[in-house]
């Protein structure tokens, strides 16, 4: 198993270095650039630029600047928030990203589950009808429809929550359910469909047959089968809701990462863009790696393997 999880290690590598070659090229052949403004910059002014931002250097001479400053630990100054490195955005950013997602995924994998055990037990019954309902509802209504919901019913009707920003525990509850519910719904369904799977497999009718208690049946010996979707699931799922959701983090006026990276992108801000890519990429593959050990912990049979 070791060795297994240094290979996959060792293999993101590669990964992470097609994906920042990908979207570097990707940055600098799309028409524009960060200096381009609506109102004309005079050429002497925009040639200082340039040089200052290694702009006149020819691509692949900034491909390879871009990458030994990265070995050296350097994202490289924001062309646009100009009294701010990357580095320095993402210190204030990246914390208030990841509180908000691993806020969300906790209360999506805990009611998600929850809901799904709970309908795969009562399957065909009223309770298992009304979860499948509510999550069918649940994952097809977008975000950007579920916000501004949540800051109308609770935040000016009903005057519970703030409508905006992130100043207190008061301001996380709208986003964070925002960025939960969605989730809840696909755990929830997914739960329920492995769970009734495993609650038919031959394992799980021994052990009733044995005697054992109807939990100690669902806990040790269903559930183990039946989380394994639900973790590879959420493995991506989390690299997604911890660096950052850009649509929950611009309406609800967060200061996290995804709204960085949609500033940056409209400015076509090149660095800030890198930076924000580089991260979602690590988080991804550090999240599947550990999905890989979770595996491994949840049924024995894959680490004999």
């Amino acid at each position: 198993m070791l060795r297994y999880l240094t290979r996959r290690l060792l293999s993101a590598i590669p990964t992470l270095f097609l994906i920042i070659t990908i979207s570097f090229f990707m940055m600098r052949v799309a028409p524009g650039g960060p200096l381009n403004k609506p109102k004309a910059i005079p050429p002497e002014i925009m040639a200082n630029l340039e040089r200052a931002y290694g702009l006149d250097q020819p691509l692949w001479k900034q491909y390879f600047i871009y990458l030994r400053n990265l070995f050296s630990g350097d994202l490289g100054p924001s062309y646009v928030k100009l009294d701010f490195s990357v580095a320095d955005l993402f210190a204030q950013g990246l914390p208030v990203s990841i509180l908000l997602g691993a806020q969300a995924l906790a209360i999506a994998l805990v009611f998600g589950c929850g809901l799904g055990i709970i309908a795969a037990l009562r399957q065909n019954k009223a309770t298992d009808f009304a979860v499948i309902a509510t999550a069918t509802a649940g994952s097809t209504i977008p975000t950007f429809v579920i916000a501004p919901l949540i800051q109308l019913v609770f935040g000016l009707w009903l005057k519970w929550l703030p409508v905006g920003g992130w100043d207190s525990s008061k301001h996380m509850v709208g986003p964070v359910l925002t960025l939960a519910l969605p989730y809840i719904a696909v755990f929830a369904r997914m739960m329920r469909g492995t769970m009734i799977e495993e609650l038919r497999a031959h394992h799980v009718r021994t052990a009733r047959a044995m005697g054992l208690s109807d939990f100690s049946v669902i806990v040790k010996h269903a559930m183990r089968g039946a989380l394994l979707p639900v973790v590879s699931y959420a493995g991506p799922a989390a690299a997604g809701l911890v660096t950052g959701s850009l649509i929950v983090e611009t309406i609800f006026g967060i200061p996290g990462i995804g709204r960085y990276f949609i500033d940056a992108a409209l400015n076509r801000d090149y660095t800030l863009v890198m930076g924000t890519v580089i991260v979602i990429a690590i988080f991804t593959v550090f999240f599947n790696f550990v999905v890989d050990i979770l595996y491994a912990v949840i049924d024995p049979r894959i680490r004999h393997e």
